[in-house]
């Protein structure tokens, strides 16, 4: 699920825990914890004398605009200072990203893997689709052992595609695809952990497009809008925002 996969078992041994939690308070304590580490970092490798510094120019700054605005000549000399002294700022905020980008980066890719999709639960009947491009004919599916095909096992591909549903014990299996005297493969892992394999594969050989099986998004928080509700990435942003707030005033960062 990305090129930082690999470090997925060590991250589940610093993070393991919080898969026995639900949705909504794993991603709030991650979000917590990596907000404080982020602050922290940014603290610490940045000059805060400095920071506050250029800050309280700006606002003085952008209070000298107000008073000017009868004064479009003068104002424009001091927007001019104002965007440069606001420069300064934002190219000594960006120094923390250099120490925090990889490991967040990693971090989201074994969040990605546990909290995007909902997993096929033992005996939970699921589908799998083939994409086609153009594809004319039958496909077939072959299901090992451990996996019941509850669907025929040779359709005809029907607007583009063919579904089957399939139900299956707790296990990692490699389902099997055929047409037009090729074969494909797809992993379906059935689990009652907070685990799946990606539920999109693309193909793009012959005429199939992709081969998918319908792991339901991950839907976390409820913003009351028309039953809108946010995935992990969006409750993470929600928050992220508030926890990050919260801990600079806290730590008097700038």
């Amino acid at each position: 699920m990305g090129i930082f996969s690999f470090l997925n078992p060590a991250l589940d041994a610093v993070f393991g825990p919080l898969l026995n939690l639900s949705y909504f308070w794993a991603i709030m304590i991650l979000s917590l914890i990596i907000s404080v580490v982020i602050s922290l970092i940014y603290k610490y490798t940045t000059n805060q004398s400095l920071m506050k510094d250029l800050k309280t120019e700006i606002k003085d700054l952008q209070k000298e605009m107000k008073q000017l605005k009868n004064e479009p000549k003068k104002m424009m000399e001091i927007q001019k200072k104002a965007m440069e002294t606001n420069m300064k700022y934002m190219m000594h905020s960006m120094r923390p990203m250099l120490f925090t980008f990889i490991p967040i980066i990693i971090i989201f890719g074994w969040m990605t893997a546990h909290f995007a999709y909902e997993p096929i639960l033992p005996g939970e009947e699921f589908t799998t689709t083939m994409v086609f491009e153009n594809g004319e004919g039958n496909a077939t599916l072959v299901v090992p052992e451990g996996v019941e095909m509850i669907s025929e096992p040779t359709k005809k591909i029907e607007n583009g595609e063919v579904k089957w549903k399939l139900t299956g014990e707790e296990g990692s299996y490699l389902l099997e695809y055929q047409h037009d005297g090729k074969a494909y493969t797809k992993e379906v892992l059935i689990t009652n952990e907070k685990d799946y394999a990606e539920p999109i594969k693309t193909v793009k050989e012959g005429d199939v497009k992709a081969i998918t099986v319908n792991n339901s998004p991950v839907k976390i928080l409820n913003l009351y809008i028309k039953g809108w509700k946010l995935g992990w990435i969006g409750t993470y942003i929600v928050f992220s925002i508030i926890f990050s707030m919260l801990v600079r005033k806290w730590l008097k960062i700038y």
